[in-house]
């Protein structure tokens, strides 16, 4: 895109959309014509030949002559030093005793809709055409994207995570969370988990803890997917992100594809009928750390990120997909940030007919803002037929999970009791209106 350019800057220059292809000997014509067909540029630039280098030249001179297996055999492996960062020992103390509880969750609940993290991001994609070709079967704003497959019944189902607080407090397990989080929304959307993909974000590896939060992000990514037999099929490494030498939390970005046979068994996150139960596949835990709660709040970045256990999530992924497949639920949404309280109200508010509100009644002996708030892993919300209550407990208990049903859908409020007290009760269409208005809002711009 530039005159004059040197060999070197063509060659090491990152311009984006751009793409090899190697096309098979005499069809060169044909392959140029279909990008041209597109408005897209291209041109034949090498051929592949025998022997052991990869030789280029620049205006008849031969600028690269490289053995193949220098690149491709490890002979650029670099070890780097590690360290443990020494923030970690103040950062993963978190005492609940120290943390006020609120009598009530409706200032919290709105605080957390309002949050960039967890506010709607319509107003980013709105902006741009998410019906290419007409192929895409589910809209931006549930868990994750479906765009089907052309004379099939397949489909492929799209989702992208990652929860960068959990990767500062222990990169390892965060960077687990983000692809555990990435396979469950796939799944809620009727898919199963098929490849995996990711852009690792991160400071200075020259700095022995930046370089020590990249390895263990490395593994983390490694050991759950061999765990879940899910290939890890392509990825790219940005590294010295910083700003006057503060380099940014460790965001190892995933990005799921999922293989859906039966596209007509799609499921989105919204509810879909008055009087429909709603239930909770997993079990809630007493976890605070990390939470988009705690930062909203309290202003904190603090504690241990949420615990994963990987047989867990397998399982809870598993009665999911099932429950989508044997169409025995209406609705699927998992719980990440903002907890319980925020999958359910976005359940009510982000589809695209008139809200429906929720009546949920729970009851447990630990702190109600955990209760609600805290984001334990490995919960879906599912929205189901009183009809199909007895199947849909049948299929959980075959499954080893946990299930429980914890509420109903109707009515223009999210009423929350716990042990039969009044903790939230508020209109769900005023929750909608700060949860659509608030990222446009930070950007100073007015939603209609």
């Amino acid at each position: 895109r530039e005159e004059g350019m040197t060999p070197y800057e063509i060659l090491l220059s990152e311009s984006q959309e751009r793409m090899l292809f190697v096309v098979k000997k005499g069809r060169e014509q044909e392959a140029l014509d279909i990008f041209r067909k597109w408005d897209l540029s291209a041109a034949v630039i090498g051929q592949v030949v025998a022997g052991k280098n990869a030789r280029l030249s620049f205006a008849g001179e031969e600028v690269v002559n490289i053995p193949v297996d220098a690149v491709v055999e490890g002979g650029l492996a670099c070890h780097r030093p590690v360290s443990q960062p020494e923030y970690l020992d103040e950062v993963n103390f978190l005492d609940l005793n120290e943390l006020p509880i609120p009598e009530r969750g409706e200032d919290a609940l709105k605080k957390l809709l309002a949050s960039p993290v967890i506010a709607s991001k319509e107003s980013v994609y709105e902006q741009y055409d998410h019906m290419v070709r007409l192929d895409t079967l589910v809209l931006p704003g549930s868990d994750a994207a479906v765009i089907r497959i052309k004379n099939t019944p397949k489909a492929l189902s799209i989702a992208v995570d990652c929860n960068s607080r959990y990767c500062y407090l222990d990169p390892y397990l965060g960077t687990q969370i983000a692809v555990a989080e990435c396979c469950r929304n796939v799944v809620c959307s009727g898919a199963e988990p098929i490849g995996v993909t990711n852009c690792l974000n991160f400071g200075n590896p020259e700095n022995p803890e930046i370089m020590w939060q990249f390895e263990q992000a490395t593994l983390g990514l490694g050991d759950f997917c061999r765990y879940f037999e899910i290939p890890v099929v392509s990825g790219n490494v940005s590294l010295y992100n910083e700003t006057y030498g503060e380099a940014i939390f460790p965001t190892p970005i995933i990005a799921v594809v999922g293989l859906m046979r039966d596209h007509t068994r799609r499921c989105t996150q919204w509810f879909k009928n008055q009087g429909d139960l709603i239930g909770l596949l997993g079990v809630t835990r007493e976890e605070l750390g990390g939470t988009e709660y705690l930062k909203t709040q309290s202003g904190l970045t603090k504690g241990k990120p949420p615990q994963l256990d990987c047989a867990i999530e397998k399982n809870i992924q598993k009665l999911c997909l099932d429950l989508v497949q044997k169409g025995l639920i209406a609705s699927a949404h998992d719980c990440s940030e903002g907890g319980l309280a925020v999958a359910v109200i976005e359940s009510c508010i982000s589809g695209p007919e008139n809200p429906l509100g929720a009546a949920i009644n729970l009851e447990s002996d630990m702190r109600a803002d955990a209760l609600m708030f805290g984001e334990t892993q490995s919960r879906v919300v599912v929205s189901f037929s009183p009809e199909d209550e007895k199947a849909v407990i049948k299929l959980a208990e075959q499954s080893g999970s946990d299930f429980s049903v914890i509420g109903k859908v109707g009515g223009d409020h999210l009423r929350v009791t716990i042990n039969k007290a009044e903790f939230i009760k508020d209109d769900i269409r005023i929750l909608r209106d700060i949860w659509k208005g608030a990222l446009a809002g930070y950007a100073g711009r007015q939603v209609s």
